[in-house]
């Protein structure tokens, strides 16, 4: 017989106190998974992200670099860029006071820039005046940031994201980098990121809202999570030849996967915002951005090789699958959220057995904000 455990009380998906606790010691103390990569293929590409409380602008450079930096001119402050994304021409320009500045963040001009001095008298030092740079590195063909001073090591991050598949080397076969996407779709979820988050992690759910997802594969109606069988991952039907919406075909597998991850779903969580699904022929890589206690921006690629989408082959069955799981998660979470503020929820709800990992992850939420909430 197992215990139930308790969940976290309905304060940690509403108070904006919480949130903003979030913010400064998760979002701003971790790698923040930004942007894919190729977004930015071209000189002069930018994105504008929100990382936490942070405006972080990611602009490829002239020498081929991506590179994040603050969105703060460094003369008073001013955002440099407010649109959400776009394509510079040569430098970033303040539209305040005109401080210009180059791609890779130094300072190369400002009205009378040639007459300021520090305190000693000689011309201010045009990289110490640039723009405030912030620690960027890439993975699987995303930019992640991280607004730390002293980062954490990437390579734990990578370590703990792949525990589930029982082969750190596991994921490195699909090729993710290598990919294309091949459809986009942004969703607008009215519910806290942690709800989205346990959400995925968990498949108690599964038989009551996912028909089509079941119908594919089939131990989800028993309740247990891919996340739960370390190295196992779920099994596809007898009788399903895909990972589509009715189970029909799909596409050559992937080049690079193994016969043991043949007709077979795992799927990551990387903390704190990112999901990805991996299926023989594609993969679906989700990135959340938490705008507020309630309310997530879910930012979901379909990826595919070249060969796929060169060949102009219909997705359609492919990406309705999970856009639909997509869809019941998301109206399951923003039906929830409003109960968090019920004095029913006051002090949490109950974990059964199957849920059992979802306690590891509130006890990692508490553990980050223990100084604070």
């Amino acid at each position: 017989m197992s215990a139930l455990l308790a969940t976290l009380g309905g304060k940690y998906y509403t108070s904006p106190e919480v949130f903003a606790a979030e913010q400064q010691h998760i979002f701003e103390n971790m790698w923040f998974c930004a942007v894919r990569s190729a977004d930015l293929a071209l000189p002069g590409k930018f994105k504008k992200v929100q990382v936490g409380r942070e405006s972080v602008l990611l602009v490829r450079g002239r020498d081929g670099l991506l590179r994040a930096f603050l969105n703060v001119c460094r003369h008073r402050g001013a955002q440099l860029c407010t649109e959400p994304e776009g394509q510079l021409k040569r430098t970033l320009r303040c539209p305040y006071h005109s401080w210009t500045y180059a791609l890779d963040g130094k300072v190369v001009a400002a009205p009378n820039l040639g007459t300021l001095t520090d305190d000693a008298g000689a011309p201010i030092d045009r990289q110490r005046y640039g723009l405030v740079p912030v620690a960027l590195t890439e993975w699987l063909g995303y930019a992640w940031v991280c607004l730390a001073d002293t980062p954490p090591p990437f390579e734990d991050v990578v370590a703990e994201a792949t525990r589930t598949l029982g082969d750190s080397d596991a994921v490195n076969r699909y090729g993710i980098g290598g990919l294309d996407v091949g459809h986009r779709v942004v969703y607008d979820v009215a519910a806290n990121w942690k709800l989205i988050v346990e959400n995925f992690m968990e498949c108690y759910h599964c038989s009551s809202i996912h028909p089509e997802l079941v119908g594919v594969l089939p131990e989800f109606a028993r309740g247990l999570a891919a996340q739960a069988n370390i190295g196992v991952g779920a099994e596809f039907g007898s009788d399903v030849a895909g990972f589509t919406v009715d189970g029909a075909a799909g596409f050559e597998r992937l080049p690079g996967i193994t016969e043991d991850q043949d007709r077979r779903y795992y799927a990551i969580t990387v903390k704190p915002t990112v999901f990805i699904n991996l299926v023989p022929d594609h993969v679906i890589f989700h990135r959340m951005y938490p705008v507020a206690a309630d309310r997530t921006v879910v930012e979901c690629d379909w990826l595919y090789t070249g060969e796929v989408l060169g060949s102009e082959q219909d997705l359609s069955q492919s990406v309705e699958l999970f856009h639909r799981v997509n869809v019941q998660d998301f109206e399951a979470c923003e039906r929830t959220q409003p109960a968090m503020s019920s004095r029913a929820y006051r002090d949490g709800g109950v974990l059964v057995p199957a849920e059992h990992h979802l306690a590891e992850f509130h006890h990692w939420v508490v553990s980050r904000l223990s100084s604070t909430v």
